[in-house]
């Protein structure tokens, strides 16, 4: 089995720890990890402010850094929607347009071997225990692309709830949006702010001591929020706290 970890702009350049996070899960599930140097950005940001043709030239160079692999694994929904829902389109579209139909063959070859991490570990590896250890309370928040366009359903909270140690409390109002979204908190920051705030009262609420999420992009916006009002509850994501053992705690 060949994974190539898709890590994402926002982990690589903001996050790094979830990358290395992903890499020792893995890693120590039996997985070989590769990290292919060629992928860049997916071109999310681009598409979602309607710059569709300057978002094709990234499809191409996504689809041929993961050529060969079996599996492209990564910690980001929103970047996993973008690849399995929106790069199909991008190449129905290209074609209909008469320019060719090369990224329709990008696309169909890059979409069915891409996985976001949770659904790996369980639709692929088949587990939910992976031998995690994190003993503090944690409520946990999921993220719009991975809830609403990949329908992760239950498959995070089934990896949580088996960590050692771990006591997961229930967040109040879980599936509403954390006004992040992308240019959308550029955009409409005012509106972005109010649906944070209301997100961080409820996920305070569950007196939780670690606000998890499997995107990193809504986690810098919360835990931004977070620092600035000397909040002691803390944003981490999904994937630190599975790679963290009593060998190695995390915290």
């Amino acid at each position: 089995m060949r994974v190539a970890l898709f890590v994402t702009c926002v982990n690589d350049a903001v996050f790094p720890a979830t990358g290395i996070a992903v890499v020792k899960l893995l890693e120590r599930l039996g997985v070989q990890v590769d990290f292919p140097a060629a992928q860049t950005c997916c071109g999310q940001p681009q598409y979602n402010t309607g710059y569709r043709r300057d978002t094709e030239p990234l499809v191409g160079r996504t689809a041929a850094a993961f050529e060969g692999y079996d599996y492209v694994v990564t910690p980001s929904g929103s970047c996993a929607a973008m690849i399995r829902d929106n790069y199909p389109r991008i190449g129905r579209l290209q074609a209909k347009e008469g320019r060719g139909d090369d990224l329709a063959g990008a696309a169909a070859s890059l979409v069915p071997r891409t996985y976001e991490l949770t659904e790996f570990l369980l639709d692929v590896l088949g587990v939910t225990d992976v031998g995690a250890y994190f003993p503090h309370t944690v409520t946990y928040h999921p993220s719009c692309h991975g809830l609403r366009m990949l329908g992760l359903g239950d498959r995070p909270r089934k990896l949580l709830e088996a960590v050692k140690g771990l006591e997961l409390k229930e967040l109040p109002g879980a599936e509403e949006c954390c006004g992040f979204g992308g240019t959308f908190a550029v955009k409409n920051s005012d509106v972005s702010a109010a649906m944070g705030q209301d997100k961080l009262r409820n996920a305070r609420s569950t007196g939780a001591e670690v606000l998890c999420g499997a995107d990193n992009s809504c986690l810098m916006h919360l835990g931004g929020m977070l620092r600035r009002q000397n909040s002691p509850q803390r944003a981490l994501h999904l994937a630190e706290i599975l790679a963290s053992t009593e060998e190695e705690p995390l915290l």
